[in-house]
């Protein structure tokens, strides 16, 4: 609640892409790991936000002020089973 004082939010689920570009930055070993899962999963530019606002939490949940890689990569992996089981 204090990252986003004065913000209207609550949560990391309701970043807007601009906020995300904000809050969830990158260092560039990340940038290169969600390359890398875009390319070999085929995810959406949504799964791009929507991977951000998971890895966020997690490295919230490690008391992490930046996202890390390992945190990135546990957000990637949920992101992979919801493709895997998600058949709409």
């Amino acid at each position: 609640m204090e990252r986003y004082k004065g913000l209207g939010i609550y949560s990391n689920s309701e970043l807007t892409p601009s906020l995300i570009e904000k809050f969830c930055m990158l260092d560039n070993s990340s940038k290169f790991i969600l390359k890398q899962a875009f390319e070999r999963l085929g995810l959406s530019a949504r799964a791009h936000g929507r991977i951000l606002k998971v890895a966020r939490t997690i490295a919230d949940l490690d008391e992490s002020k930046n996202i890390q890689d390992k945190h990135l990569l546990e957000a990637i992996q949920y992101r992979s089973l919801d493709k895997k089981y998600d058949r709409r």
